[in-house]
């Protein structure tokens, strides 16, 4: 009866080893494929706060991107701020056709008033001033338009929105400046 016992004993302590085991291994395996997700890739297209449609705002990207197959100045400002001796070419090609924007945020700000962009430049300029608060890491102070891209976001000056022509070529400029972004290049004199 006792060898019975023992065995019974021995055979329990082996299911009970083997449940851990396991239950050790499944654990294991959840961490790996939960590791091996990495982050998701937000989904394609635009957070929209424009008066412009969805379509509007693509293809302005699409002109971006064939824009940018071609050779590009990648530092304008340098050239005209810091008296730069010759403009940095980005070389032609077909690559920036890859990148579609990822939830990019695209909104307006309002003007900075004449009063204050006098106060802090002394610049005159009538109301509204087509000019935004530039935030670091910007060369300037005030622009028309900037972009973001930890947080993918362009905004511009609000008296931009009801001027299409002038709308488009400023956000066209700063999507070409996402494009260029996520390709590694160094946007910050455009």
């Amino acid at each position: 009866m006792q060898s019975e016992v023992s065995r019974a004993d021995g055979f329990l302590k082996a299911g009970i080893e083997a449940m851990r085991l396991q239950s050790r291994i499944a654990i294991l395996l959840a961490l790996v494929l939960a590791g091996c997700g990495g982050r998701a890739t937000p989904p394609a297209g635009f957070i929209n706060h424009t008066r412009h449609s969805d379509a509007e705002l693509a293809s302005l990207w699409e002109s971006a991107q064939q824009n940018l197959s071609q050779q590009i100045d990648l530092n304008p400002l340098e050239q005209e701020l810091n008296n730069a001796a010759r403009p940095r070419l980005c070389p032609e090609t077909r690559e920036y056709g890859r990148f579609p924007p990822h939830q990019l945020v695209v909104s307006s700000q309002a003007d900075v008033s004449s009063a204050a962009l006098y106060l802090a430049t002394g610049t005159t300029r009538p109301d509204p001033t087509g000019l935004i608060s530039c935030p670091q890491p910007c060369n300037v102070n005030y622009a028309p338009a900037y972009s973001l891209y930890n947080q993918p976001a362009t905004r511009y000056a609000a008296s931009w929105e009801s001027s299409s022509n002038n709308f488009d070529v400023l956000v066209e400029y700063e999507f070409e400046n996402h494009i260029l972004n996520a390709l590694g290049y160094d946007t910050r004199w455009r």
